[in-house]
């Protein structure tokens, strides 16, 4: 039995029953999530071009609505359009393994084929806990950022048995649809390094759309290779990802969802726990000047956000929100991290630019240990009077072991709904999720409307 058909096999036998309400519920709040993000970058430039796209196409059986409209596109379209306004904020949630990811990107695809096929939120629901779960399970068992690979990688894989399991498709259409999304959807971490482009937003919803439009082939009959994963040319081999071979998907109630993380502030995750710790230092610091700020880190953070030269002087909101030195000095300035603190005049900030060029970022060893546990970031802050002041913060808000309230949930949706849509159409989005299990059309849910200038 190949790798694909095995996840096709667990895919086709997965029940909405088999959900515990646990998991039912934590799909509701990532709903809510993803619309929130949604919303809060509904006015920026990738946005407003994804949904170009998306809303150019007019077809009489297009169902998948372009999110805060009331157009009805392909399904792949919107999983694309939708799923980059979701993550342009880099505020979806988050897991970390061998391989990190934002699982969340996977609903947009979930939602449009689900609409596309007039099914209703408990198939949603049970879409999303397989996306989510075919991911996680990937990134658990195999890095791809190691070869330097992107993580949306995976994500082919996951939505395209997502989008096949909402199509009923069979076992080995199922397996086709795998092939189909594994061989041509290999893409590079260049999305990540360096000055940071509005790519970065679409590269995991280009991946979606790639898996929808995979499984929609397979259901028309079209076969795919082979052994995509095991083959002589399979992305083992290729991806140097062996650790595939044990892949273990969820049983017995034990679902990655619940594994995953919603953030609380929005900015890359790595970060988070280091937004966390300069928040608790903040108040020690009144009346004082800061002389440096030392900084222990592990691979992934030093890595990713805490070590190019871009991160020093980030251009871009997408490579502030990717730099470490960035997020720091802003949370000890400003006593927080929020949209407006990417905005473009705060780039240049001297007091920004001063602390960030007294700040160092090193890899520790012993912080290596922590992560993907946790994400340990320990700062210590040198004053001019020769105060000194520590704190390291292992597990940020919204982490797995230490995750947000629903009341948290909501009131990071209300903050990023704020001026983008009226509030009674907030509260009737927030209701209709909150009730995700009981819809019988999704409409009631993705169809409102956001006024022509947002904001």
């Amino acid at each position: 039995m190949t790798i694909a058909q095995r996840m096709a096999e667990w895919a086709k036998d997965l029940r909405y029953e088999a959900l515990p309400q646990k998991t039912v519920h934590e799909v509701k709040r990532r709903v809510i999530d993803s619309i929130a993000t949604t919303l809060g970058a509904y006015d920026s430039h990738p946005a407003k071009v994804v949904r170009e796209k998306a809303m150019a196409v007019n077809d009489s059986q297009a169902k998948a609505i372009v999110w805060g409209t009331k157009h009805r596109t392909l399904p792949e379209l919107a999983a694309f359009a939708n799923g980059a306004m979701v993550r342009y904020l880099d505020y979806n949630d988050t897991y970390l393994s061998l391989e990190p990811a934002h699982p969340s990107d996977n609903i947009s695809a979930c939602a449009a084929v689900t609409q596309q096929t007039a099914k209703s939120g408990k198939d949603l629901i049970l879409a999303t806990v397989l996306a989510y779960e075919i991911q996680c399970r990937l990134c658990d068992a195999a890095s791809l950022r190691a070869g330097g690979w992107d993580h949306v990688t995976y994500g082919a894989l996951s939505s395209a048995l997502a989008a096949a399991k909402l199509w009923d498709l069979s076992v080995e259409q199922m397996e086709h649809a795998l092939g189909l999304a594994g061989v041509c959807n290999i893409a590079t971490r260049q999305t990540r390094t360096g000055q940071i482009s509005d790519w970065k937003a679409c590269a995991f919803s280009n991946a979606a759309r790639n898996g929808v439009f995979a499984a929609d082939l397979a259901r028309r009959g079209l076969t795919g290779p082979n052994e995509i994963f095991e083959g002589p040319k399979g992305l083992i081999k290729q991806l140097n990802i062996p650790g595939v071979r044990n892949l273990v998907l969820g049983e017995a109630g034990d679902f990655m969802i619940d594994k995953t993380y919603i953030k609380f502030w929005p900015a890359e995750y790595h970060s988070q726990s280091a937004i966390d710790a300069c928040l608790q230092l903040r108040p020690k610091l009144s009346g004082k000047t800061i002389q440096s700020i030392h900084m222990k880190s592990f691979e992934a953070a030093v890595s990713i956000i805490g070590s190019e030269p871009e991160k020093l002087r980030p251009t871009s909101r997408e490579t502030a929100d990717h730099s470490m030195f960035y997020c720091c000095a802003a949370a000890l300035v400003d006593g927080d991290v929020t949209l407006a603190t990417f905005d473009e005049h705060r780039l240049t900030d001297p007091k920004l630019l001063s602390l960030m060029d007294k700040t160092t970022i090193v890899e520790d060893p012993e912080l290596n240990k922590g992560y993907p546990l946790g994400i340990p970031n320990d700062i210590t802050i040198t004053c001019t009077d020769g105060t000194n002041v520590s704190k390291r913060v292992d597990f940020p808000r919204g982490h797995a072991r230490n995750p947000m309230t629903d009341d948290e949930v909501v009131a990071k949706f209300h903050r990023l709904a704020a001026g983008v849509i009226p509030d009674p159409t907030a509260a009737q989005v927030l209701d209709r999720a909150w009730n995700l299990d009981k819809l019988r059309d999704l409409s009631e849910l993705f169809v409102f409307e956001v006024p022509a200038t947002p904001r």
